[in-house]
């Protein structure tokens, strides 16, 4: 038997329960990988809520897209892989289980040198920081600001843009500033203020931002640090993009990724894991927690304040 977490009507973090259902066959194309670990990230909570659409086809539900696992079996005509085969599943619904179908094409080797937690850990936060810098046009020697550094998707973006040469300014709360620098940015407090502080942070200016805090006070601040509002993107305040002339990815934006933004989601996490395998890339686990407190985990992440990623072990 595969165990999985499921919810049937959106709510609080309770709806989440944990059940035994028969291991699930491979078709055609996919594989049959058996979780070792599994990522939780904020889009989760979201879509358990309700603030985020339901998946189509009617409940139960199960949430997840990230993990990490050994290969089991292969369904017919999947290729690139073989049984005993480790490998992160990333672009899966239905992660939070012990065994999990995902189509080859959302597979990636796994190097023995990176854990199963840090490669469940890559995945949407990877994929988004990735995709955001190449879509806002990020380029070598240019000045980024960056709301809210500190989290998973933060300290991806800050990691990535600096080994291009970029110079980041990140907000975060003090408790973080170490952390920041240590992955090549620059921090600035946020609060009253902030605008006047990411000022005298970029004398040079600001070329581009990034606002992963989705606070009025980060938006408001970024229109007044560039000229052309497109030179700013939310990844959580999609629902004002189109009001304030900025772009969206994601984060309630009634408009869905290009088939551009889609192809860099999937090649990011191929592209960061040798990075994390040589330590040029760093991968922070907040929490590991059994995937039996799945709930835990969701209250914890919308309690906010964590650094990294939670990870759920079956």
């Amino acid at each position: 038997m595969a165990t999985v977490v499921q919810f049937t009507q959106p709510g609080p973090p309770d709806v989440l329960e944990v059940v035994e259902v028969p291991v699930p066959e491979p078709g055609a194309g996919q594989v049959l990988v058996e979780m070792s670990a599994v990522g939780v990230n904020p889009l989760d909570t979201k879509i358990r809520s309700g603030v985020r659409p339901l998946p189509p086809g009617g409940g139960p539900y199960r949430p997840g897209f990230d993990g990490a696992g050994v290969v089991r079996t292969l369904g017919e005509d999947a290729t690139g892989f073989s049984e005993g085969d480790r490998v992160v599943v990333e672009r899966t619904p239905g992660t939070y289980a012990s065994h999990v179908v995902a189509d080859a094409s959302a597979l990636a080797p796994l190097p023995d040198a990176v854990s199963f937690a840090q490669a469940a850990a890559l995945g949407i936060p990877v994929a988004t920081a990735y995709q955001s810098l190449r879509s806002l046009d990020v380029r070598p020697g240019s000045t980024l600001v960056v709301h809210g550094g500190s989290g998973a998707v933060g300290q991806a973006v800050l990691q990535l843009a600096a080994a291009d040469d970029v110079t980041v300014v990140a907000t975060a709360g003090e408790a973080n500033h170490d952390r920041i620098r240590e992955l090549g940015g620059h921090p600035v407090v946020y609060g009253d203020g902030l605008l006047e502080r990411l000022r005298e942070a970029t004398p040079q200016g600001v070329d581009r931002v990034l606002d992963i805090a989705g606070t009025d006070e980060a938006l408001e601040a970024s229109l007044a640090l560039v000229e052309d509002p497109q030179h700013v993107a939310t990844l959580v305040m999609g629902a004002r993009a189109a009001e304030l002339g900025i772009q969206a990815y994601l984060g309630g934006s009634p408009e869905p990724l290009t088939e551009e933004q889609q192809r860099l989601r999937a090649e990011a996490v191929p592209a960061v894991l040798p990075l994390v395998a040589d330590g040029r890339f760093v991968v922070e686990v907040a929490r590991e927690l059994p995937l039996g407190d799945a709930a835990e985990a969701h209250r914890l992440v919308e309690a906010g304040g964590l650094r990294g990623k939670i990870v759920l072990r079956p």
